[in-house]
């Protein structure tokens, strides 16, 4: 740290094709102190990760265009660094060995709360 302005500003990507669930989470990010970057489809998520390096993939496992987990292993093939968060009402597909999510995503089953995700994003954010 050293620099005394506290955290850096992390950049997020979210993903989520569900509008409202989309903005509410964004407000609440950008509220905690985020730069978010959202979509509600994983293909136009990923053209975007292709011209921006962004700290963590938050992103909806089902999504019309390309799936969450796809994104999710394309995004960590061009960023080894980057933290990856589900969101899903379908967590057992999600940690199914043979989806070939990343292993060092989170997932966060729905429903929850605003301020859960925001916590977590928090915690994986310090996470070295």
């Amino acid at each position: 740290m050293g620099t005394g302005d506290g955290v850096d500003m992390a950049h997020i990507l979210l993903a989520e094709d569900d509008e409202s669930l989309r903005k509410f989470l964004a407000a609440a990010l950008v509220k905690a102190g985020h730069a978010v970057t959202d979509f509600g489809d994983g293909g136009d998520a990923y053209e975007c990760i292709k011209g921006f390096t962004f700290d963590l993939l938050l992103t909806d496992i089902v999504m019309p265009g390309m799936d969450g987990i796809e994104l999710a292993k394309r995004a960590a093939e061009m960023n080894a660094a980057l933290k990856i968060m589900f969101i899903t009402g379908f967590a057992a597909v999600a940690l199914h060995p043979a989806s070939g999510a990343p292993k060092q995503a989170k997932v966060l089953s729905k429903p929850f709360h605003l301020r859960e995700i925001v916590a977590e994003v928090d915690r994986m954010l310090a996470a070295a």
